[in-house]
């Protein structure tokens, strides 16, 4: 993550999570099932989806456990470690509202059950609102097929959900009247609170950001100018503003938000600064367009615990050293 450019990752760099490896699908005989509460039960091969108008969009993907680490008092050595599981690509592909509309939904229906064809058959259910607002069925990525590892030849991209949601492999979408209730949402992905209770279904990815450059271990050579860096985004809309502090969060300043700012993609700030051989903490925070904001570590850990570690969304700090070392202690 560190050595990345722009906001764009790239395909083969895409990070990985899989429940149960990786499976070899040949395409011309992959088909995605579309039943349940519908008019039409319905059966597309990969030339029907492509045969439907294509549509594209820059969106970022994250795991739920991204810097969970961090919330535990383990923070990562450097970004890919703390937040490295977290890339944003362009993604091609049909959306389900679409689809959806050709099968004709009951009245009765209020959510989707979708199921990969990986030997795990991991399944999500997700609110029939959301499969008909932004949910994409993808078989295009940076430009390209997708890849095995990211679900080729069929994925969901469920925009600002936790990454588990964006089901890879997709095989079948079955129209329901109520959450299914699988193995994946009841006994993984929910957040255990502190007075013992569970929380279910907290699909959003609330606003982060990471400083990528000067960050854990690199090097600043001397005092002098340097460009402060990073990323920051948010599964509830745009990025708006981000702010960094160079003294451990007791002032802040606004960074510059560079390149394209797009609604639940990447965004790229930048801010310049002048190190004068002291010792120094970088933070960064930021706010997206519903105006919610980057909560400290305390305040995170007051209201959720230490329990459960998904969704964890505190402010990293980086420490830069008098010798230049830029450590995460």
């Amino acid at each position: 993550m560190q050595a990345l450019y722009g906001i764009i990752t790239p395909s083969a760099l895409h990070f990985e999570r899989h429940q149960s490896g990786v499976p070899d699908i040949d395409p011309a005989h992959h088909e995605l099932l579309l039943d349940g509460l519908v008019d039409r039960p319905l059966v597309f091969t990969m030339e029907d989806l492509r045969r439907f108008p294509s549509k594209s969009q820059i969106r970022f993907i994250e795991c739920a456990g991204n810097t969970s680490e961090d919330q535990v008092g383990r923070p990562g050595i450097d970004p890919q470690r703390s937040h490295g599981l977290m890339s944003c690509s362009e993604w091609t592909g049909v959306p389900l509202r679409t689809l959806l509309g050709e099968a004709g939904v009951s009245p009765r229906a209020r959510w989707v059950l979708a199921e990969g064809a990986d030997a795990s058959r991991h399944a999500r259910s997700l609110p029939l609102e959301k499969a008909l607002d932004d949910v994409l069925v993808a078989y295009g990525q940076n430009g390209e097929a997708l890849r095995p590892e990211q679900g080729y030849p069929l994925r969901l991209i469920v925009p600002g959900w936790e990454g588990n949601t964006n089901i890879k492999w997709l095989g079948h979408v079955r129209v329901v009247d109520q959450p299914y209730m699988t193995r994946d949402e009841t006994a993984s992905y929910t957040d255990l609170m502190p007075d013992g209770k569970a929380r279910w279904f907290t699909f959003l990815m609330d606003p982060k950001s990471v400083i990528t450059r000067p960050a854990g271990g690199q090097t600043l050579q001397g005092p002098g100018c340097y460009e402060i860096t990073g990323l920051a985004w948010s599964g509830r809309g745009t990025i708006r503003r981000v702010e960094v502090s160079t003294d451990g969060g007791e002032s802040w300043e606004d960074a510059r938000l560079t390149g394209a700012v797009l609604p639940k993609a990447a965004t790229r700030f930048s801010l310049a600064w002048r190190w004068d051989g002291a010792t120094a903490t970088l933070q960064s925070r930021c706010t997206d367009d519903t105006g919610a904001t980057q909560p400290t570590r305390e305040e995170v850990v007051a209201v959720r615990g230490l329990n459960g570690t998904d969704h964890y969304n505190g402010i990293k700090a980086w420490y830069v050293h008098r010798d230049g070392s830029v450590r995460h202690e």
